[in-house]
């Protein structure tokens, strides 16, 4: 199925939505995030209707895990200005209220470019979309990375008891698509978490809170993107993690962070 459908949503009537979660994004201990956080996002495009107030932000907090089946997405535009635009909206299954999302849409406004993330250099360029992915944390790996084309460059592998919490890669959808905010949101949330590399065995991580900043035009032509991550302090069971997406030729497209909880740890 099209990424397209398993973000596609219903209109109920009185402006909210019915989308459906599918098991093909499950991860380890739920559906991706990232996923998720797509199809609130296209409730509140939808509810902004305003193709040049491109998304800015987004922020999620996850309240309870959602299951496969249907979900109601209600998006409410809090602030409308003559330039930026202010959403929230609320996911919900069987009447039980899963996430609380915000967002803010803005076309772009003049000023400089300063650009102090440069894209890492020396990286080898991404292989084939359908090679198979490397530094994958397991034999088994969840439903999800068989969506996902996924490259590993930075990092030592997961549970190597490492020095320092850093990994990623090239990675994208399997399919041909235009990046857009869709697929941003579940790219920068698609790499395995940032602390694993530290860790000597599996501990799950589901996300607790993640934003996702979008730094350049979207949508954009279809390419691999390179996603580095990586976490800087782990304490309470708790992490951080912060990500960064360039296309190939060195923009940034994303900027993101989390907080993920980790379950039964050991470093």
């Amino acid at each position: 199925m099209p990424f397209d459908e398993d973000t596609g949503l219903a209109p109920l009537g009185d402006g909210s939505f019915e989308g459906r979660i599918d098991r093909r994004w499950y991860t380890p201990v739920g559906p991706l995030g990232g996923y998720v956080m797509a199809i609130v996002m296209r409730a509140m495009q939808i509810a902004v209707d305003d193709p040049e107030r491109r998304p800015r932000t987004m922020t999620m907090s996850f309240l309870r895990k959602p299951e496969q089946g249907p979900v109601v997405v209600k998006p409410v535009v809090e602030r409308a200005g003559r330039s930026l635009a202010f959403t929230s909206a609320r996911l919900e299954q069987d009447g039980k209220l899963l996430g609380i999302a915000m967002a803010s849409f803005s076309p772009a406004w003049p000023g400089p470019l300063l650009d102090d993330t440069p894209m890492p250099e020396g990286i080898e360029p991404p292989g084939p979309r359908d090679a198979p992915p490397s530094g994958a944390p397991r034999p088994d790996p969840p439903p999800f990375t068989e969506r996902l084309s996924m490259q590993w460059r930075f990092g030592e592998k997961p549970f190597a008891g490492a020095d320092k919490g850093l990994t990623g890669g090239w990675l994208g959808l399997r399919e041909e698509r235009q990046l857009d905010a869709l697929t941003v949101l579940v790219l920068a949330d698609a790499w395995f978490p940032a602390p694993w590399p530290r860790l000597t065995k599996l501990a799950a991580a589901p996300t607790i809170e993640m934003s996702v900043y979008f730094r350049a035009p979207l949508p954009q032509p279809d390419a691999l993107l390179l996603g580095r991550f990586e976490t800087n302090y782990v304490r309470d069971g708790f992490f951080e993690e912060d990500g960064r997406l360039w296309t190939p030729d060195g923009t940034l497209i994303a900027q993101s962070r989390q907080l993920g909880l980790l379950m039964g740890a050991e470093a």
